[in-house]
């Protein structure tokens, strides 16, 4: 694994906060990122090469792959034709296989339940006659959500009663979608580990979410109170799942919990939000683990350091003044300009107790501004 640094380097497709904290873990292991991405501000671009061109252009590809030693990605929306492509030329790790499943909510619904794991009620939605029959079937509250594309909140509509099928189906341009039970569910977990070229899997504690408007707001790890049954059953279940699509890299699955049972929702295959904890919570961050992974190098102890949680910074930022007076938090800003529902940054903060970190997290609420309009 050289380059004309005699450093390891891996390629990211894409630049945006992801790829900046995956740039950042590679500087201390001394692991240099290169990311394609056709934004010339990409916030990665301030501490990783970037070359600034579409994710298909075939001038720019060879530049953006010289001297790589391994390929991966930051998010799903890549047309799958184009990794397809690319891990014909390089190491691509994950693969095409993973992207497929998890850009297109039907084909991941139907892997969920090919490998054993419990899902709501569901159905495709192609067309009117569909719509009506699955929403009979399924009944009210439902949700609709497009197979590809949208992510926080956005791509879906809750349909209250049957009168209102149609106009959610128009409001999503009556694009491919699937209607899904409204899930009843107590909480949303999330299950975030890696798995290695060799086999080897490694995951991180359960981890709670919290939303507002759609969009992550917080997550805290371990989450509390959680059945042991429960968890192996989520490992057995996951480690079935990353096996069968030969991931290589960190990969996350959400879950909904109802009376002591997970529910499977959507799935990763990459690092993922409900993870950012792990950069000051655990032995190895989720973001050092996917490049030890992508690397062929063994995988790091996935133990949380202590009782942990992390705030999205959404649509806007305290300043940094604020942010560093906040006793016992850590602060990451992603250079990324401010916009309503957009995430610009995130506090974290690692505490010796349960209260100590709720105590941290009301703190952290408060200073994101969490509850008002961004």
């Amino acid at each position: 694994m050289t380059n004309a640094r005699d450093q390891p380097l891996v390629g990211c497709i894409g630049g945006g906060q992801l790829a900046r904290m995956l740039a950042l873990a590679g500087h201390r292991l001394g692991v240099c990122v290169r990311v394609l991405d056709p934004k010339p501000d990409a916030c990665a671009g301030l501490v990783a090469d970037h070359v600034c061109a579409s994710y298909d252009d075939a001038l720019a590809l060879p530049g953006f792959l010289h001297g790589l030693d391994a390929l991966t990605y930051e998010f799903e929306s890549i047309p799958v034709e184009v990794v397809e492509a690319l891990e014909a030329r390089i190491i691509m790790r994950p693969g095409s296989r993973s992207l497929r499943v998890c850009q297109d909510r039907l084909l991941e619904k139907e892997f969920f339940e090919r490998v054993g794991l419990d899902v709501h009620p569901w159905r495709p939605i192609e067309n009117e006659a569909q719509l009506g029959a699955a929403v009979g079937a399924i009944g009210t509250p439902c949700v609709l959500k497009r197979r590809r594309g949208g992510y926080d909140g956005k791509g879906q509509r809750i349909i209250e009663d049957e009168s209102g099928a149609l106009k959610a189906w128009e409001e999503l341009d009556r694009a491919p979608c699937i209607l899904e039970a409204f899930v009843p569910f107590q909480r949303e977990l999330s299950l975030i580990g890696a798995r290695s070229k060799n086999g080897d899997t490694a995951f991180w504690p359960l981890v709670e979410n919290r939303h507002e408007g759609g969009i992550l707001r917080a997550s805290v790890a371990p989450a509390l109170a959680v059945n042991g049954e429960v968890v192996e059953r989520a490992h057995d279940q996951a480690c079935v799942l990353l096996h069968e699509l030969m991931h290589i890299g960190v990969f996350a699955i959400e879950f909904f919990e109802l009376d002591g049972r997970l529910y499977a929702n959507e799935a990763a295959p990459r690092v993922h939000n409900t993870g950012h904890w792990t950069i000051e919570g655990s032995h190895v961050s989720q973001f050092e683990q996917h490049l030890r992974a992508v690397l062929g190098l063994p995988l790091g102890f996935t133990e949380a350091l202590g009782h942990c949680a992390m705030v999205n910074m959404i649509g806007q930022a305290p300043s940094l003044a604020d942010a560093t007076a906040l006793e016992g938090v850590r602060a990451h800003y992603y250079a990324k300009p401010t916009r309503p529902g957009r995430k610009v940054g995130h506090l974290s903060t690692v505490q010796p107790t349960p209260a100590d970190r709720d105590d941290a997290l009301a703190r952290m609420m408060i200073l994101a501004g969490a509850g008002r309009s961004a």
